[in-house]
């Protein structure tokens, strides 16, 4: 049986074929309208319920395969007509006499009418949808492939959602580029459903009275019958599939199937239906007109209308707490509630009012969702689980802008444009498009804001294009990034350790608290985050301090042992091509420095004079600057012992500083020097 549906098409194109060239008995040719006809309604309904167009990948072929049956079936019933004094089956026979009704010239015009809907409504704007959805489709392929891997590069997806992103666009071109060539077969069926029309009539006329010799009534009659019933059983399957050609090839910005949105936006705007239905009873004055029938359709309306608005009424009264009080006076009566303002987020994003419907998911916005998927990527990139972000309105922030909130403290803002796209060059190049001038919140390059209809031009020019919701994700991603040794507090330091024990429950028991604290361990994790070191391997993490905790208390030398012991984190983080280009430090400057090292109860400390100071941070700088155009980061090689110090002097200058020790980096990394700081 499965080889038998295997290979369907195969059949059903071999049946085609001999349509055509046998001849066929009235009852098979009913059966085989009829089939068509089943076969057309069901194409019809699966366009309606279906939600995306990839869904029906297959229609392209199958509309061609359709109108090719409906070809042989025209062929079959051609000669039937012609050749059996036009009896062709109950099916057309009863089509005929119906639209006829007696008067064969208003058949005629009937099916004539239906042919050039056909034809020139439905059937003309399919194919022009198709051209042009095809044409947009295969320019914007390069900007969706970027956008594609640009949401793969900042962790917003994952490579098997890139993989499959980048098929979907690679199918949905292939399908309109498809759609454009097989839109033209429903055009071609309606053409040679009229010549078939006038082949019927005229060949059927000279057979009745040339060769049977009937009066030309008779002839009339017999086969306008006929010719107008082939015609309609015909073109009312093309009518349906042609529908269902439209329906798809416009279904673009849906996301639902078009009963379900239908259904969804009308009845989204009831205030809608109730004024139509006032404006039908106001045209009940117009004398002339059927009242009866305004009363009957107004009414209806404004029952609709009211019975949507009380739902929507009821619906938001059950979504308020019974208890809610009926003014911020009364409810902070009770001082018990005070403390709620007590409470703060340790991230929190406050938005203007035109941004709520990128975050509100009952008006479509997709943060939440977007929020996940960074989660995730977050936990598997850096080994730490981001808390939960609180999303709120700010009535006091302009209408575009956001703002980046940690522990209740302002970090960072930005504005987007909600109806616009941003664009940003290759290197900082010259965006040569219309737009509004803006800098990238989350890097700082420069960029643009660009329409919708700059959009698709920006793609084919190769710029990325980031709709706004991306960016403030970006932003986000960034700021988390950058503070995530903030964010780590002792509960989410406990939950590291209970999923460590899940793995290795004697490790973490042998470690906490025998040999470190959790408040220790802390410190640890969060000196790593701060340079942007990951986590995840808590295991390695745990078993080096058991190994020099016992002996090393100070948790800013024992980081140091846990950095050397993840060497190949930061070897696959500052030099995954193989290649580590660098900044050394002077041997002379580094023994002035552990020199200048005092130590204390509380830690070591650098004794170092103003002066020298300020010449290892001019000769520095003066170092950084030399190896901008070969390095987008500096990053400094020292001495396992003057990493910690040099790091500590530095960074009161420099922000966020990468230094990394020869202790650090795996032994096939090549080294290059580019500089070296001395005074």
């Amino acid at each position: 049986m499965a080889k038998v549906l295997n290979n369907v098409a195969v059949f059903f194109i071999l049946a085609i074929i001999f349509l055509i060239i046998i001849p066929l008995r009235p009852f098979m040719l009913d059966m085989m309208i009829i089939l068509n006809m089943v076969l057309s309604i069901t194409i019809l309904l699966i366009s309606i319920f279906m939600k995306e167009t990839l869904e029906f990948s297959i229609f392209p072929s199958l509309l061609l395969l359709t109108t090719l049956f409906r070809v042989a079936l025209n062929v079959s019933s051609t000669r039937l007509i012609l050749g059996n004094s036009g009896q062709a089956g109950q099916v057309i026979k009863t089509f005929g006499e119906f639209v006829i009704g007696g008067n064969p010239l208003v058949g005629f015009i009937i099916f004539l009418i239906i042919v050039i809907v056909q034809f020139v409504v439905i059937t003309k704007g399919a194919e022009r949808v198709a051209e042009v959805s095809a044409r947009f489709t295969l320019d914007a392929m390069p900007g969706k492939q970027m956008a594609i891997d640009a949401d793969l590069s900042s962790g917003l997806i994952n490579d098997t959602m890139a993989k499959k992103r980048r098929s979907d666009i690679q199918r949905e071109a292939d399908f309109y580029g498809a759609m454009d060539g097989a839109s033209k077969f429903v055009k071609g069926d309606a053409i040679v459903s009229i010549i078939i029309v006038f082949i019927n009539i005229i060949g059927g006329s000279i057979i009745g009275m040339v060769i049977n010799g009937n009066a030309f009534a008779d002839v009339l009659s017999i086969y306008t019958v006929a010719t107008v019933g082939d015609g309609l059983v015909s073109q009312l399957p093309a009518l349906l599939v042609s529908t269902a050609t439209g329906i798809i090839v416009t279904k673009s910005a849906s996301e639902n199937s078009l009963s379900v949105d239908l259904t969804r936006q009308l009845a989204s705007y009831p205030k809608a239906l109730v004024i139509s239905g006032g404006i039908l009873l106001l045209m009940c004055l117009i004398p002339g007109l059927p009242v009866l029938t305004l009363i009957i359709f107004a009414g209806g309306l404004i029952l609709i209308g009211r019975y949507l608005l009380k739902k929507r009424e009821k619906i938001a009264k059950s979504a308020m707490p019974e208890d809610a009080p009926v003014s911020e006076t009364e409810y902070y009566k009770d001082p018990e509630r005070v403390y709620d303002v007590l409470g703060l987020e340790a991230i929190e994003v406050e938005f203007g009012y035109s941004l709520i419907p990128l975050v509100d998911e009952k008006k479509g916005g997709t943060f939440v969702d977007r929020m996940v998927l960074l989660r995730r990527q977050f936990a598997l990139e850096m080994g730490m689980v981001i808390p939960a972000v609180r999303l709120c309105d700010n009535v006091g922030l302009d209408p575009g802008q956001y703002l980046i909130k940690l522990k209740g403290e302002e970090i960072a803002r930005g504005q987007v444009l909600v109806d616009h796209f941003l664009v940003i060059g290759n290197n900082e190049e010259e965006i040569d498009i219309e737009g509004v001038d803006t800098i990238e919140p989350a890097f700082g390059i420069k960029a643009k804001w660009v329409d919708a209809e700059n959009k698709e031009r920006a793609q084919i020019f190769g710029f990325t294009v980031i709709d706004p919701l991306s960016v403030i994700i970006t932003h986000l991603s960034e700021v988390i990034k950058k503070h995530a040794y903030e964010l780590l507090g002792r509960r989410e330091v406990n939950n590291i350790l209970e999923n460590a024990k899940k793995r290795d429950k004697y490790l973490v028991e042998d470690t906490i608290p025998g040999v470190i604290s959790t408040g220790g361990l802390q410190k640890i994790l969060a000196n790593l985050l701060m340079e942007q070191i990951p986590i995840r391997d808590i295991a390695t993490i745990l078993e080096t301090i058991g190994e020099y905790g016992t002996t090393i208390k100070d948790p800013e030398l024992l980081t140091e042992y846990v950095r050397q012991a993840l060497k190949r984190t930061i070897t696959r983080k500052f030099a995954n091509s193989g290649t580590l280009k660098v900044i050394t430090v002077n041997t002379d400057l580094e023994n002035m420095i552990m020199g200048s090292v005092k130590k204390n109860d509380h830690g070591s400390y650098l004794t170092l004079a103003p002066e020298n100071v300020q010449k290892i941070i001019k000769s520095h700088l003066k170092e950084s600057g030399s190896v901008d155009d070969m390095i987008k980061t500096p990053i400094v090689l020292t001495s396992p012992v003057v990493r910690l110090y040099y790091k500590r002097l530095i960074e009161q200058f420099i922000p966020e500083p990468v230094v990394l020790s020869f202790n650090e980096i795996e032994s096939g990394v090549k080294i290059q020097s580019l500089g070296t700081v001395s005074i």
